[in-house]
């Protein structure tokens, strides 16, 4: 077993693949009611390659729109700013990580499963009557530690895999097994590295064991889109397993049998247009 300190997690944030200004941006001022948003928007209008994907997003059908939107100005117009927000976040955040040499890590699945959880997350906030953007944008950065494991530690995270592989257990057990950490604290000390809100680093922590609260959260939403997500199979890993559900959370969120199947056909209709977009 190779047990990784957080000192050594930290070291490794500092040599992380650079996000795009704008996209750190955008995640940061999440939750951030005094937020320049116009200004962000123009941000945005000025990296041709990111506001080239957001205008494909944005015209998917994701979003239904009856006419095409031909710059972000009339995105924001139409979508809002909010919406804006959480779809070039999206933009730029995928891809964002390139594939070391020699690593076996699978990162398309790995994007496909976060896109799923991001989509299922959307229309789980939806129907609970939370901030969808913010559970989208959430869904897809709910595993960045195991992205950041599997491009820094590629050997060792290998040797967990292998032994998930040969114990059909999680991810987070083989992980804790081999690696003396999991995706989950690693997750949150690089969000926290990147200056995210405490509501990103919370979600990202608590994302496979939601605390006990008397409100529903994102933390919540995050949780039962993941499940959802693993169970739809949408990363079409070998081996995938859903995690356990927390049935409080489950039950915080108050939502009925009609409403998962919205979300289910929601994402079902979606996943495979936004995928292309995203990982093209």
């Amino acid at each position: 077993m190779t047990s990784l300190s957080t000192q050594e997690i930290l070291r490794s944030a500092r040599d992380l693949p650079a996000l795009p200004a704008i996209v750190m941006e955008l995640i940061q001022c999440m939750g951030d009611p005094h937020a320049n948003m116009e200004q962000l928007a123009v941000k945005i209008s000025h990296d041709q390659a990111l506001a080239s994907k957001t205008l494909r997003l944005a015209n998917s059908s994701f979003y239904g729109l009856s006419r095409q939107v031909t710059s972000i100005a009339e995105a924001t117009t139409i979508l809002g700013l909010r919406t804006l927000r959480s779809i070039a976040t999206a933009a730029g955040l995928v891809g964002g990580f390139p594939r070391p040499e020699g690593s076996s890590f699978d990162f398309a699945a790995f994007w496909r499963h976060s896109i799923g959880t991001a989509l299922c997350a959307r229309s789980v906030a939806q129907a609970a009557r939370l901030d969808e953007d913010a559970a989208f944008t959430l869904g897809l950065l709910h595993d960045i530690g195991r992205l950041v494991l599997a491009t820094h530690y590629s050997a060792q995270y290998a040797a967990a895999m292998a032994y998930r592989r040969e114990q059909d257990c999680l991810n987070l057990v083989a992980e804790q097994h081999i690696l003396g950490t999991n995706h989950t604290v690693v997750g949150g000390l690089i969000a926290e590295h990147w200056n995210f809100s405490p509501a990103i680093v919370a979600a990202i922590v608590e994302h496979h064991s939601p605390p006990e609260t008397p409100e529903k959260s994102l933390t919540d939403v995050v949780h039962v889109a993941d499940n959802i997500a693993h169970a739809m199979d949408l990363s079409h890993q070998d081996g995938d397993m859903v995690p356990a559900l927390s049935l409080p959370a489950w039950s915080r969120l108050g939502l009925g049998e009609s409403a998962y199947a919205q979300v289910f056909y929601a994402t079902e209709q979606q996943y495979e247009s936004v995928c292309q977009i995203l990982l093209t």
